[in-house]
């Protein structure tokens, strides 16, 4: 778990603590020592823990600063996530637990995931992505560990509609002399997921001393690239993942791709079927013979 000190909700809560009441010290205590207990706990369950009122726990958020019970939770998700060790992660999964069934209650995560995103995508932001796509010279993706899995889909997608994409491993130290030699002014989309590679920290205040143009795809607000990026884009997500939130990402790149496939027109038929033939011509993919 992360050191609970250095989270802005945790950080909050220490230093109004003095200025509480005694039964919202006791709850703000409780948070501080068991966020990843407190983060899944209703408003009248956090109260019949701490042996208080559900109005002195709604007192208590709006104290802090939060329009309600829920941007709290959000908050705090997001530390406990950043923290959570793989063992931990386990644990919260009830991955020993028997007579579970994994598959269904994946599934209905995915979907309250899914419900999660549409309600609180910030659409501007991607179609902000989608303007820099279509004008950039060049465009290099860079994921590390998990995330490197939504760059490279990204990276891939974005193949089939534009030319100029790079798709680059940011584990591999080659991507710092890759993005050194790029096109002066390049768009750099970094995909970073909890819990952020250091790698991808280097690398992204690398790219913003560089004067590329540095966007972030991610899964929080206080993801650590966010600050070094001209633009971010938060794919927000209602559970704290095993391994990675997969669905949500995946839905943000296809709308990306797609609106960008939208605005090429004529281009974009001339491109495709360039790449089709070049597909024929070199027996790349499996056709029926009819």
């Amino acid at each position: 778990m992360n050191d609970p000190a250095s989270h802005p909700v945790i950080n909050d809560i220490s230093n109004k603590l003095d200025t509480l009441t005694p039964k919202a010290q006791t709850l703000g205590v409780y948070i501080m020592q068991n966020p990843s207990k407190a983060v899944f706990m209703t408003t009248k369950e956090l109260a019949e823990t701490c042996e208080i009122s559900e109005a002195t726990v709604v007192r208590f958020v709006s104290t802090l600063g939060y329009k309600g019970y829920s941007d709290f939770q959000e908050a705090l998700k997001d530390f406990v996530n950043t923290g959570l060790s793989l063992p931990e992660r386990a644990a919260l999964k009830g991955i020993k637990e028997p007579g579970i069934d994994r598959l269904h209650r994946g599934i209905l995560e995915e979907l309250n995931n899914l419900k999660y995103l549409y309600e609180n995508i910030n659409v501007e932001t991607m179609n902000e992505f989608v303007d820099l796509l279509d004008k950039s010279h060049s465009v290099y993706v860079v994921g590390s560990r998990l995330s490197y899995t939504f760059a490279y889909y990204l990276g891939w997608s974005l193949t089939k509609i534009r030319k100029g994409v790079h798709i680059l491993k940011g584990s591999d130290s080659t991507s710092f002399d890759m993005l050194t030699n790029a096109h002066p002014r390049s768009l750099v989309i970094l995909a970073a997921t909890t819990r952020y590679p250091n790698e991808l920290i280097k690398l992204s205040k690398m790219i913003r001393r560089s004067g590329h143009t540095l966007l972030t795809m991610t899964d929080s607000n206080i993801c650590p690239l966010i600050q070094f990026a001209d633009l971010s884009l938060v794919v927000p997500s209602r559970s704290i993942p095993f391994i990675g939130n997969v669905s949500g990402m995946l839905a943000a790149i296809q709308y990306i791709v797609q609106e960008l496939a939208s605005r090429k027109g004529e281009e974009l038929v001339k491109y495709q079927k360039e790449l089709e033939q070049v597909y024929l011509e070199n027996d790349i993919l499996f056709n029926l013979d009819f």
